[in-house]
């Protein structure tokens, strides 16, 4: 099985690395153009990743307990497994403008990726320095109150390795409920995507099942935050 795994991974990794190449200078076009047109381009090339993942046999299926809101602001508060986390759930809630709370070793480096982040209105935090993280989430709180886009932040701050939920961090989520009054708190389940690196970053496990489940939002202002 391992040896499938090889293969398939391969022709998966070189698709999704011309991807991340081929979509940099066209998310710059895009940048030079207006916010909207980068968008597009950032929404077509997390398409295309996702759909990638079909090479390696991989499915993404999406569950709506309840209807998102629309026309205010989300944060969208989920355990996290791997860096295929992030490529589908950019896709699916691409109507939302949805930006994202990460570290700040990923805004530089990686193709299209570093771009995004850098450019696309996500906060890059350092993860060693409290100060600087609650001062970014701060006014990355605000941007987002200001234009009624969602928010995604993994409070255990990295990955799952085993698919067991780590610690949550919770002063991130505390500043953005703070700063974002009128956001819906929005619960997502993610499931399996850990598996895909039952074998570390390569290769990737084939035939693997990925799940979002999106739960009852919140009002962030209708509650304590303990509670």
């Amino acid at each position: 099985m391992k040896i499938i795994s090889y293969f398939f991974s391969s022709i998966f990794a070189l698709v999704f690395f011309l991807s991340l190449l081929i979509f940099h200078p066209l998310q710059w076009i895009g940048l030079k153009i207006g916010y909207q047109s980068h968008k597009n381009m950032v929404d077509i090339l997390n398409w295309v990743l996702t759909k990638s993942l079909l090479i390696i046999g991989t499915t993404v299926r999406f569950t709506e307990t309840y209807p998102i809101p629309k026309n205010t602001s989300i944060i969208f508060v989920a355990n996290h497994q791997g860096l295929f986390d992030i490529t589908p759930m950019i896709w699916y809630l691409r109507k939302y403008h949805t930006k994202f709370v990460s570290k700040i070793e990923l805004g530089k480096g990686i193709p299209g990726v570093s771009y995004n982040l850098t450019h696309g209105g996500s906060v890059l935090i350092d993860r060693k320095d409290a100060r600087q993280a609650l001062t970014a989430i701060k006014d990355f709180g605000k941007y987002i109150e200001e234009n009624k886009y969602a928010a995604v932040i993994f409070p255990e701050g990295t990955r799952s390795k085993d698919g067991v939920p780590k610690r949550f961090s919770e002063n991130g989520l505390k500043m953005l409920t703070k700063f974002v009054p009128s956001a819906y708190v929005i619960p997502v389940t993610i499931n399996n995507c850990w598996k895909l690196n039952k074998f570390g970053m390569f290769p990737l496990e084939v035939g693997i099942n990925v799940t979002f489940e999106f739960h009852k939002p919140i009002k962030a202002s209708s509650m304590q935050f303990d509670d």
